[in-house]
């Protein structure tokens, strides 16, 4: 059995610390696990973040925050071991996680997890993928979120399905979280991602 590595990135406001319990309980059999710190700590809230921005989740980002994830995307480069690489995160993270197929890592990852999150590059994404190898996706959204509208993760999820990825919708009634009672779908997807290789 092959062996790799879990990334899994924390949200705005976040820390390695606050993800690694999550990333414990979804590691699959005989992998390794790391949770990466973003280095922007945030100026009111306390934590870290990816990139700073405008509270509209909806808005394109500025060139200063393209910056900001390009810099936090090769700050998780740099930080991950060689070998297979399964990458996801909450919120900010699963955004970062998801570009990070732009990057010469896509050539190691074997799925993705997206938690509560968007695409911050749209446009790079599409354009992106019909070059990739399909890969699992597992994604899981609250219809209450009221910080990444629905609508805006659906889009999201939608990119990968319209060039043929397979992505388990885990969706919940709940508001911008990780939704514990569906932990052994999400932990499974994962599973099979890693029995995949």
């Amino acid at each position: 059995m092959t062996s790799g590595t879990l990334v899994m990135l924390h949200g705005m406001t976040g820390t390695s610390e606050k993800m690694q319990p999550l990333a414990d309980r979804l590691v699959p059999n005989g992998w390794n696990v790391i949770c990466p710190q973003a280095e922007i700590e945030h100026p009111t809230r306390g934590g870290f973040a990816w990139w700073l921005r405008a509270e509209d989740p909806t808005l394109p980002l500025d060139s200063e925050s393209q910056k900001q994830v390009e810099d936090s995307m090769q700050k998780v480069i740099r930080e991950i071991p060689n070998g297979p690489v399964i990458i996801g995160g909450f919120s900010q993270g699963g955004a970062i996680a998801s570009a990070l197929l732009e990057t010469d890592l896509h050539e190691r990852i074997v799925g993705l997890v997206l938690i509560g999150t968007k695409t911050v590059r749209p446009d790079f994404l599409t354009e992106s993928l019909p070059f990739l190898k399909p890969r699992e996706v597992v994604w899981m959204h609250g219809r209450k979120d009221h910080l990444v509208p629905i609508e805006v993760a659906i889009e999201h999820a939608e990119i990968y399905e319209s060039a043929g990825w397979q992505v388990t919708r885990l969706e919940h009634e709940k508001g911008h979280m990780v939704n514990l009672n569906q932990l052994d779908e999400l932990k499974n997807s994962i599973q099979r991602m890693a029995d995949s290789i």
